[in-house]
């Protein structure tokens, strides 16, 4: 596997990567200045003919870093013996984020493109496929389906994109997903983006890839410098009276509160509805056209407060949120970095707050080594001025009182 050095590439333009006037007019039109490194990075190689495996976190401006290439090679092309390109996505709102990219950045351009995902009728999609789209956006499942009825054809494509690679692989599509590449011409280029690249995606790599080059823009310290992040030492019941006050004192501009289960989603949202306007809920239990709406009016500022599960957690692009509360940790420290990627994108200021129960330090812990990085304990009377702090059991809260000591240091050796 080829390494390709991504400093070389931090200070182009997009004048100096050479697109095309159509490109470079949609690239202005919204509001883009300069690339990001890691679509520095992507555009020569792909544009080159490179199987590339792009290594980022969220809110680096991935999509479009996979997006522009594939929009300068699509242009004018003949999709009636099927699309030129097709990208695999994790969950239905990142079908529909990297198609509404697509659209955004085609505007000058004669290129079609259609997300496929389940939980909306397959007819209409069939329909859709039949008017040739140059760019396919779609679930696994989906996919698969489509594939199947013979209404997407996978025999010419030219470009294959695995984007949230990690996750799809988390979440058990890599069955689908071999599958699909089975499906797929030999001579294909194939775009894989991911997080984080575990030995699972390496191998994937190595089977469905021709002589991958390596682009790497993770930071070595995941929690990026823009993101203040804290936590408060909880009881469970005073979990709700100090999202409360945080959200009164804070006053957010837009903010997600994240939840581990469905029901304590819906639980949460109903609670903040009785006292405050400009609340909504977002998980998985909802219809998709319910999601879509709620999705859409949260990019367009019509509320401020979004309560959701994890299926916010990534691959969401709203460029307004200002503070993640996470009312409850996440299992995963990954899922900890996805999260509060939602703030401070792109270079923006945010802030994260975390609720930690005194069960909680070793998950806390796990959470400081995976970001390289100690959060900040605010105290719960700076926002609830009578509540009295939970006396800390040193046998339970061990990992917190180990923390307290070193308080000092800003940082944890990985």
């Amino acid at each position: 596997m080829n390494k390709t050095l991504s400093k070389r590439t931090c200070h182009l333009t997009f004048d100096s990567l050479e697109i095309s006037e159509a490109l470079r007019s949609a690239v202005k039109k919204a509001g883009y200045e300069a690339p990001t490194p890691i679509q520095a990075g992507l555009f020569p190689l792909v544009m080159e003919g490179f199987d590339i495996i792009g290594q980022a976190q969220t809110g680096t401006g991935k999509t479009a870093a996979f997006t522009l290439p594939l929009i300068e090679n699509a242009a004018d092309v003949d999709a009636s013996q099927g699309p030129l390109a097709l990208v695999i996505v994790p969950t239905r709102e990142l079908a529909l984020q990297v198609t509404t990219e697509v659209e955004k950045l085609s505007y000058k351009s004669r290129i079609a493109s259609l997300a496929v995902y389940g939980g909306t009728p397959i007819r209409q999609q069939m329909d859709r496929l039949r008017k040739n789209p140059q760019i396919v956006v779609g679930t696994p499942g989906r996919i698969i389906d489509l594939i199947k009825k013979r209404c997407l054809r996978a025999n010419n494509l030219d470009f294959v994109v695995l984007d949230e690679a990690d996750r799809m692989l988390d979440i058990g599509f890599r069955p689908d997903i071999e599958w699909i590449l089975r499906q797929c011409p030999e001579q294909r280029q194939t775009i894989l983006l991911s997080a984080t690249v575990p030995e699972e995606v390496l191998q994937l790599a190595k089977r469905y890839m021709y002589r991958p080059q390596l682009v790497n823009f993770s930071p070595k310290n995941i929690s990026v410098d823009s993101i203040d992040q804290n936590y408060f030492l909880v009881e469970e019941s005073t979990k709700m009276p100090l999202l409360n006050a945080l959200l009164e004192k804070e006053c957010p501009q837009q903010a997600i509160v994240f939840c581990r289960t469905k029901i304590r989603t819906e639980k949460i949202y109903r609670r903040l509805l009785k006292i405050m306007d400009g609340v909504q809920c977002i998980h998985g239990d909802m219809s998709q056209g319910a999601r879509n709406r709620t999705m859409q009016s949260f990019r367009d500022r019509k509320f401020r407060i979004m309560v959701a599960t994890d299926v916010m957690g990534r691959g969401i692009d709203v460029s307004g949120i200002s503070h993640i509360i996470n009312m409850d940790l996440p299992e995963l420290s990954d899922d900890y970095v996805h999260r509060v990627g939602r703030t401070g994108r792109m270079g923006r200021e945010g802030v994260a707050f975390s609720f930690v129960t005194k069960d909680e330090g070793i998950r806390l812990t796990e959470i400081e080594k995976r970001i390289n990085l100690l959060l900040d304990r605010i105290p719960v009377s700076d926002y609830l001025p009578d509540f009295v702090e939970p006396t800390r059991n040193p046998t339970s809260n061990e990992e917190l009182e180990k923390r307290v000591k070193r308080k000092h240091r800003r940082s944890i050796a990985l």
